[in-house]
């Protein structure tokens, strides 16, 4: 284990021995509240909690996550407010049904976060790292459990290195169960946006689930369990693509957590001064490594910006609550660019090419998603001609063209369709008057469209094929199309 992520000691002896060597000046801190040992067994981080203003903040968005399991059983209009229908490509969100149609939609809104996600990193480094990734959240989640059953970081680190006996496994299983709780629960709520919440628990308990929602769901599960639970710091140091990332993103201008190295260094331990006694000139950085203790990838922020840092905060956090119990000022540790501390003036936000561009692209992308879902109707209508053969010369000399009219109800109810054809005044059509539609289906109707021939000027002849919901006849929809007759000589 580097030591750039982490201070290690092979045992709690050396633990031990190294408080007695420093007996002296950790009187003075322990006085003060300020608990000095910050150490890390080798494999786990495990990260010391204390308050603070970021700290409250990463509970707060912890707590949004909760929606994740209590949006699956939302209903509207007698149907789970979001489900994603994969069978019978439906996207419900709501009132709002989007099918392959509108599939661009949703397009838009993936590419609306996408950016936003790298705008936020631009402007201040791996915020949704720090506070709203949901592996984060969930290694948050599952180490509070941990302290809830093993204590705070030295027991846990002290009962990591026992050997297996029934008092470690009487406080280990416990926690695993807790853990594979939460793990089910996740893999059953994210099928459960895919599969009707309600009826994946009935077929639950009469064991009807399939075989593909078995293994996801279990399957998944045990994948939360393993990252959030064993891993933890691992996955954002080792297997997060977005770690590897976000440096491309970022420059001089970001915010990200920096630690004061003028006013910090040169750091040392505070000391009773003996009479007579000199008083070194150090810094403010009492060498405390309590910012080292929070951090819950192991970073040491005082040796700069690290490819570990998930920007959360929590170093800040830790620092702050020293300097205010040693009366000094805050912020030794803070958010700040490295431009700040190279003494360059602010450069506002619409200056900087990387958020213009990323603001820009969001823009687009946001105009588009909220026109699209202003402006889809509940029925969409798509014709296609009969193109062999393109027309054909009736025994009474009308022409004839064939059209399939595909009506698409995207509404909740069933959709009464009315079919009207209009183009040349002799123009009369073949074929059903009103069609009806299931919700999320697609109605076909097939007309014989005729015009005499010697009503017909042009080759192609526009006309138009309006559909009308006949319950609401406010919702309609014209296609244009093209009455395809014999050359006119």
């Amino acid at each position: 284990m580097s030591e750039e992520r982490k201070v290690t000691y092979e045992n709690s002896n050396q633990t031990k021995s190294l408080l007695d060597e420093m007996d002296t000046s950790n009187k003075n801190l322990q006085n003060i509240g300020v608990e000095l040992l910050t150490v890390h067994t080798e494999g786990t981080v495990h990260a010391k909690r204390m308050p603070g203003k970021f700290r409250t903040i990463k509970w707060v968005i912890a707590a949004m996550w909760l929606s994740f399991f209590i949006g699956p059983y939302l209903q509207w209009d007698g149907r789970q407010a979001i489900l994603f229908n994969l069978v019978d490509r439906q996207f419900h969100f709501f009132g709002i049904t989007v099918l392959p149609q509108d599939i661009w939609v949703l397009a838009m809104i993936l590419l609306f976060f996408a950016l936003l996600l790298a705008a936020t990193t631009a402007v201040a480094g791996r915020l949704w790292c720090g506070y709203a990734c949901f592996h984060t959240v969930w290694t948050d989640i599952f180490t509070w459990v941990e302290e809830k059953f093993e204590g705070l970081p030295n027991k846990r680190m002290k009962l990591d290195q026992e050997p297996i006996s029934f008092s470690k496994l009487r406080k280990k299983v416990p926690k695993w169960i807790i853990w594979a709780i939460i793990g089910f629960m996740t893999g059953f709520s994210f099928v459960a946006y895919f599969d009707p919440a309600l009826s994946l628990w009935a077929r639950l308990f009469t064991f009807e689930w399939s075989g593909t929602e078995a293994t996801i769901i279990l399957a998944l599960g045990a994948a939360t369990v393993f990252f959030a639970g064993f891993l933890r710091e691992q996955v954002c140091i080792g297997f997060c693509p977005y770690a590897r990332i976000q440096g491309a993103m970022i420059d001089t201008e970001t915010v990200v957590p920096t630690y004061d190295v003028d006013r910090g260094e040169p750091r040392g331990r505070m000391k009773r001064a003996k009479p007579g006694e000199e008083q070194p000139d150090l810094g403010d950085c009492i060498d405390c490594n309590l910012c080292v203790a929070v951090c819950p990838t192991g970073v040491d922020i005082r040796k700069g910006q690290q490819f570990g840092c998930i920007t959360c905060g929590l170093c800040i956090d830790a620092c702050d609550s020293v300097m205010e119990k040693i009366k000094k000022p805050k912020g030794l540790i803070r958010y700040a660019s490295l431009a700040e501390f190279a003494g360059k003036a602010f450069v506002p936000l619409y200056k900087r090419p990387r958020v213009i561009v990323y603001s820009s692209i969001m823009t687009f992308a946001a105009v588009a998603m909220i026109w699209g879902l202003a402006t889809m109707s509940p029925l969409d209508v798509k014709v296609l001609h009969e193109r062999a053969p393109l027309f054909v010369q009736m025994s009474d000399r009308t022409i004839q063209n064939k059209y399939y009219v595909k009506v698409v109800n995207k509404g909740n109810a069933r959709l009464d369709a009315s079919i009207e054809v209009t183009g040349p005044e002799s123009l009369f059509y073949i074929g059903p008057k009103s069609i009806q539609v299931e919700p999320g289906n697609v109605g076909t109707a097939t007309l014989l469209v005729r015009v005499p021939k010697k009503d017909l000027t042009e080759a192609n002849t526009p006309i138009e094929i309006l559909v009308t919901d006949q319950n609401n006849p406010a919702v309609s929809s014209t296609y244009s199309s093209m009455f395809i007759g014999p050359k006119v000589r």
